[in-house]
């Protein structure tokens, strides 16, 4: 089974992941990324699923034109793990 991150790792989160941040309510984080165009955010929505794919972790998301929402959490864990980790840090290093 999958481990929830534990409270060294929680308290790590804003210097690991500066761009994320907790979803109010949920055992989440979530960041919003803005492109120039539809063509560009649905490029980057490409990019993250063969991520997602390769690491079978998949994000929650939402797109509307130049706008990409992403919400991480691992369901089998029943909140954030070392996975949705993993994968933000994955997702940041494509737009760095």
């Amino acid at each position: 089974m999958i481990e929830k991150l534990d409270d060294a790792a929680r308290a790590a989160l804003p210097e690991t992941l500066p761009r994320w941040t907790l979803v109010e309510g949920r055992d989440a984080i979530r960041r919003d990324f803005r492109f120039r165009d539809f063509s560009e955010a649905w490029g980057f929505m490409g990019r993250v699923a063969l991520l997602a794919e390769k690491q079978d972790h998949h994000p929650e998301w939402f797109n509307v034109w130049n706008r990409v929402e992403i919400v991480l959490s691992t369901h089998d864990a029943g909140g954030l793990s070392a996975r949705d980790v993993a994968l933000a840090q994955a997702i940041d290093a494509l737009v760095a």
